[in-house]
């Protein structure tokens, strides 16, 4: 993940495109992994699409706006109960979940976590540039709770008025599925994609189609080509995934940690016979009152006029959005 600082109406056709190709192959992220294996592309086109997520070297930003020093007031800290810690072999990732976009992920992920369900699991897909995908166990890569599945939180409908969004860019919606044009922005410091705000005062229920976006260090569930399929299985980016957008239920983002998100052990367990994976040594809830390990999370508020300042000199220079980190600080 990059570091750049201190530390028209489309709602039918997004829609369609939610449902239209729901396959599985090496460049989407499943929670069956039996299917997966009977939808394995070639090897040349693993490559070719693994490819494809590689992203270019960021563009050089003025020296001001690194330096840039934001008010105390532009600080947000994330509340403990949004906060997930998974404790790996390389390291702490700590993940600010988004229940205003995907509810009843955050709470699956949330009662998993309180249930220890994926402690000593391990992560059993991890192909660079793309996703490590944890959850299976050393016996069973396909292994799942037996909750009953959770549908898809692909988008969500919201009021411009309490879910703000600052819109920055215009965008594909989805490279590979949905090629219309939409826009992006920030919330909460999360990418995301969306339609106009503007397009809100003719919607019956001045309502937009909003999604997070799977830019590096997004936190999403994984599923099978049933896309209400949703079990206890996650993935963490590890590069911009564009044709997973609205797509696949990005219900968090990591905050701190993508580092250790990057060293995990790269392979795929039942394909490659060597394949040793690492470990999710534990995963716990920040509100968790027997947990010891929490630390303060700030992100700097991405509606604040300070961050719309600090901002302007990447916004010159032509950066896409996913190229650009919120800052945040993290202390003990």
């Amino acid at each position: 993940m990059k570091r750049f600082w201190l530390s028209g109406v489309f709602g039918l056709a997004l829609a369609t495109a939610a449902c239209a190709d729901n396959s599985v192959d090496e460049s989407s992220a499943s929670d069956d992994a039996a299917q997966a294996d009977t939808a394995m592309t070639s090897a040349a086109t693993q490559e070719a699409e693994l490819a494809s997520l590689v992203q270019d070297e960021p563009v050089g930003v003025d020296a001001a706006a690194e330096e840039y020093e934001f008010p105390d007031d532009a600080w947000r800290e994330v509340p403990q109960d949004r906060l997930l810690y998974i404790e790996t072999d390389h390291g702490m990732i700590v993940i600010e979940m988004a229940p205003e976009f995907a509810p009843q992920h955050v709470e699956r992920m949330t009662t998993l976590a309180n249930e220890r369900f994926y402690d000593f699991l391990v992560w059993h897909r991890v192909i660079d540039g793309f996703v490590a995908q944890g959850g299976g166990s050393r016996s069973n890569p396909a292994h799942s709770t037996e909750m009953d599945r959770v549908p898809g939180e692909f988008t969500v409908r919201r009021d411009p008025s309490e879910l703000r969004v600052y819109e920055t860019q215009g965008r594909v919606i989805n490279p590979r599925s949905n090629p219309a044009m939409a826009r992006a922005g920030f919330w909460n410091g999360f990418p995301v994609g969306t339609q106009a705000e503007a397009l809100s005062g003719i919607t019956a229920d001045g309502r937009v189609e909003s999604w997070l976006l799977h830019c590096e260090g997004a936190a999403a569930m994984a599923r099978t080509n049933d896309p209400n399929s949703a079990g206890s299985q996650f993935y963490i980016t590890r590069g911009n995934a564009e044709h997973l957008n609205a797509q696949y239920t990005v219900w968090g983002r990591v905050r701190s940690g993508q580092d250790a998100v990057n060293a995990i052990a790269v392979g795929t367990m039942g394909q490659d016979a060597n394949f040793s994976p690492d470990t999710i040594r534990a995963m716990r809830v920040g509100s968790d009152e027997s947990y010891e390990a929490q630390v303060t999370v700030e992100v700097i508020d991405t509606n604040s006029e300070a961050f719309a300042i600090w901002l302007g000199p990447y916004w010159d220079q032509g950066l896409d959005i996913c190229d650009v980190d919120v800052p945040f600080r993290i202390t003990e």
